[in-house]
């Protein structure tokens, strides 16, 4: 079992922390939230007064981190040292937040120079995957590097790849989510147009689930609210993944395609969609809410 430091215990990263702690790995915890660390204290987590503290003395180091100038400043150091300067000999760094691809290069690139493996391992399956354990982490890296995280990762999901050089998991993520967005606005206008003329909603979703329009936001993640259980539209919309963080992806998914000089009209039209959706206030609720958007107007 390894010596793990894991650094940003928000939605995602407390669960995840906590599958570490249960496959038996000695897991040291920071979040600038007290209450998320003390979460993970009662389930047998050490607690550090700072990152660069619990970053000290370990095997690995696992961050989860809202943003990619989050991600430059903590491991590269801003106000405080950064963790490349902390760390000890060997530390295999892993990154699992959704970031710009050029940061993750950057943090890369330095810590090669200091003879550090760091590995951007963006994940997908929410929040309902980070407590299951049944994560996608998408990995970019070198292959020694990916090799290291591999076994670590596995205590936290159920797929790994190796997407390529840094920065590969995040260009591969962002492409993910782009698609999911477009996949969540044609399966929502679909639906609702099926309402508009009296079609029963759950019978509409079998039936396009094992036809050509079948995909995984019909299998796994309904918008309509009523015809799947245990999925945030038939909770309010609460929980899942915020329409903000979509909007922050699509984001990076649009910058990365100016990079390319890539055709996304698709995406750029999803991320007006969901940017109109988060400024009407919808911006903590699931992205599914944007089902809401194509129904009728109540009278």
């Amino acid at each position: 079992m390894s010596r793990i430091a894991f650094i940003g215990l928000g939605h995602m990263g407390g669960p995840m922390a906590a599958n570490l702690l249960k496959a038996g790995h000695q897991v040291t915890v920071f979040d600038l939230v007290p209450a998320a660390m003390q979460s993970l204290a009662a389930q047998g987590a050490e607690l550090a007064t700072s990152a660069q503290q619990a970053a000290e003395n370990v095997e690995v180091v696992i961050t989860m981190l809202p943003a990619g100038k989050h991600v430059r400043g903590l491991y590269l150091g801003a106000e405080q040292p950064g963790l490349l300067e902390v760390v000890a000999k060997d530390t295999l760094l892993i990154d699992c937040s959704t970031i710009d691809a050029n940061s993750a290069q950057l943090v890369a690139a330095q810590a090669a120079a200091k003879g550090l493996e760091f590995v951007d391992a963006p994940v997908s399956g929410g929040t309902a995957g980070a407590a299951a354990g049944t994560l996608t982490f998408i990995c970019g890296g070198t292959d020694a590097g990916f090799v290291r995280a591999e076994p670590v990762l596995a205590a936290m999901g159920a797929n790994i790849f190796h997407a390529g050089a840094a920065g590969a998991g995040q260009i591969a993520k962002i492409c993910n989510n782009m698609l999911l967005s477009v996949l969540m606005i044609g399966t929502s206008e679909a639906l609702q147009m099926g309402l508009d003329h009296g079609l029963d909603p759950k019978v509409l979703s079998d039936i396009m689930k094992v036809s050509s329009g079948g995909n995984w936001t019909l299998e796994k993640y309904n918008p309509c609210p009523g015809v799947m259980e245990n999925v945030p539209s038939s909770k309010g919309y609460e929980g899942g993944f915020m329409v903000d963080l979509m909007v922050k992806d699509l984001g990076l998914s649009q910058e990365a395609a100016l990079l390319s000089n890539s055709s996304t009209p698709m995406g750029a039209l999803a991320r007006s969609l969901y940017v109109n959706h988060a400024r009407q206030g919808n911006g903590a609720r699931d992205f599914s809410s944007i089902f809401e958007q194509f129904a009728k107007t109540k009278k």
